[in-house]
Parts: C-alpha cells; structure tokens; sequence
C-alpha cells in the first residue's frame, strides 16, 4: 500500500500532507518525501488525513526533525486526528514538537 503525500508551496513555507497509514510499510517511503524537504527554511507536516503512525513513522519524525534543526529551518506538525495524537502523547513526542490545530496556526507560530 502506499502513501499519498500532497505538497503545497506557500508563501510563508512549505505543507506536506501524507494521506493514509504510515507504518512499517509507508513509512519509507514518508521518509524519502520529507528527508528530501528537510532543508526548507519553513516546513508544516498535515497529519489531518493521517489514520495511523506506528514507530517506524515516529522514526521518520524524528529524522526529519534532526535534519530540518542541522538546516537551521523550522518546523511544525499540524491537525493530529485523536488516534495520532495519541501515538505521540505517549512516545513523549508532543514536546519535542511545534504542534498546532491547523496549517495556518502552525505557519504563524513558525514565521514568529
């Protein structure tokens, strides 16, 4: 199964929106799609069509965060559904990221 990742170049940044399950077997590919934009100086990940992130997809976080950090850019996780939401609570994820309810709300905390 893969994982459908829109792109939106805006003004104030880059969005990306993976679409579907990142796990085990996506989650290789979501690491191709936003290790390749690590460098933008402003970068929101859309996880509003996102149904599931298992550890293999927090990895991928993880790595992107490093690697947008050692670009000196920004970075910020937006619209977590519950179940997402979840998942990072408990891996302790919530505070090692910019998490905001919208694409919008996580531009303006980035450009701030």
């Amino acid at each position: 199964m893969s994982l459908e990742i829109r792109e939106d170049r805006r003004e104030t940044g880059l969005l990306l929106s993976p679409v579907g399950r990142i796990d085990s077997n996506t989650s290789g590919e979501l690491e191709r799609a936003l290790l390749a934009k690590g460098a933008e100086p402003r970068l929101v990940v859309d996880l509003s069509d996102v149904e599931y992130v298992s550890s293999a997809g927090l990895r991928v976080f993880l790595m992107l965060a490093r690697k947008v950090k050692a670009a000196d850019g920004r970075l910020a996780l937006c619209a977590l559904p519950p179940s997402v939401r979840q998942v990072f609570d408990l891996a302790g994820f919530t505070a090692l990221f910019t998490v905001e309810s919208s694409p919008d709300q996580a531009f303006e905390r980035l450009s701030s």
